[in-house]
């Protein structure tokens, strides 16, 4: 795998976390995450996008399927605040150490708060960004909840 080391997969060989990478050629233009699902052949619901907002003002991580949205006003309340927006493109790069359409929930530059969708345990294994456009992490949905450190709890509006 030379050239696709990224701080998410160094952290997961860091750990020993069993995990699979993925590649794909990212067109310009396409949307990240349904494009990661076609194609890598699966299942959209099993591929996860990573989102920052700004809930009462400091940055949190929510990460839903891609076939979905993010629902703030869940976040907010899974994240234990009142309000939540979408944060800027160049504040979640600058926070998460990634650019958009790459952004990794793992290996993140500081960590953050990070609430998963309930929906993480509905297959085996899910499907990540690794922290590149055209990269992307299979691992267990409890290995990624460990990793982050996050709150599970249904925060995606389909």
């Amino acid at each position: 795998m030379a050239g696709q080391g990224t701080p998410a997969t160094a952290l997961l060989a860091k750990r020993k976390i069993t995990h699979r990478v993925h590649t794909y050629t990212h067109r310009d233009g396409a949307v990240y995450g349904t494009e990661a699902a076609d194609a890598l052949g699966q299942d959209p619901g099993r591929v996860f996008k990573t989102l920052v907002a700004l809930v009462d003002g400091a940055m949190t991580v929510g990460i839903v399927p891609v076939t979905a949205t993010l629902d703030l006003k869940a976040l907010a309340a899974a994240a234990g605040g009142k309000r939540a927006r979408m944060a800027e493109v160049a504040d979640a790069e600058r926070a998460t150490g990634y650019v958009a359409g790459g952004i990794s929930p793992l290996g993140q530059r500081k960590r953050l708060p990070t609430v998963i969708d309930a929906s993480v345990h509905d297959f085996e294994t899910l499907y990540c960004s690794g922290g590149r456009r055209g990269l992307e992490i299979e691992l267990a949905p409890d290995d990624l909840i460990a990793l982050t450190a996050a709150t599970v709890a249904p925060i995606a509006a389909h």
